[in-house]
């Protein structure tokens, strides 16, 4: 199980068997779209997984860059009476950088080179999104909200427990 803190300290659980989809997810959108690399970074610049081959950049720098990058973006967005922009794009050189945005926290960022094209990985950036959105709407449950998923009873038989120890 992965947790880790979203946006103005609300918590992300992110179990074992959704980080399997979302690394199928992933898996799937390399291969179909020919990119190197994909990365999932919530809107605060913390990396959430990763899915690709060896990259030259620091894990950590790339995600604060891009949610940075992201959030410099939306400012711009609303300038222009936009809620905010979904799709960010940069092209370099050798190397290009697709933004995506996923439900309302979550990035998907795909790194790709001259092997493909940007059409493809807006394609499959786009049917990607779809379902990386569905698997992180049941990871967005604030924390605490996991102790529904433990069956009935369970706080009281953990408080008549503890009393036990304590008395």
């Amino acid at each position: 199980m992965t947790e880790y803190r979203a946006e103005k300290e609300r918590w992300m659980v992110i179990e074992e068997r959704e980080m399997e989809r979302i690394h199928a997810v992933l898996g799937e959108f390399l291969k179909l779209s020919g990119a190197k690399c994909a990365l999932l970074i919530d809107k605060d610049g913390y990396l959430i997984t990763k899915h690709g081959g060896q990259s030259s950049f620091h894990d950590d720098t790339i995600s604060a860059l891009v949610a940075g990058s992201f959030a410099a973006t939306k400012e711009m967005a609303r300038l222009l009476g936009e809620e905010e922009f979904s799709v960010l794009y940069h092209q370099g050189r050798h190397e290009n950088i697709q933004l995506t945005l996923v439900g309302d926290r979550v990035l998907l960022t795909v790194i790709f080179d001259e092997q493909t094209t940007l059409g493809m990985i807006r394609l499959y950036a786009k049917e990607a999104a779809m379902k990386l959105a569905e698997v992180m709407a049941a990871a967005s449950a604030p924390a605490g909200a996991g102790s529904a998923r433990l069956g009935q009873g369970f706080s009281a038989s953990a408080k008549d427990k503890l009393d036990s120890l304590f008395q």
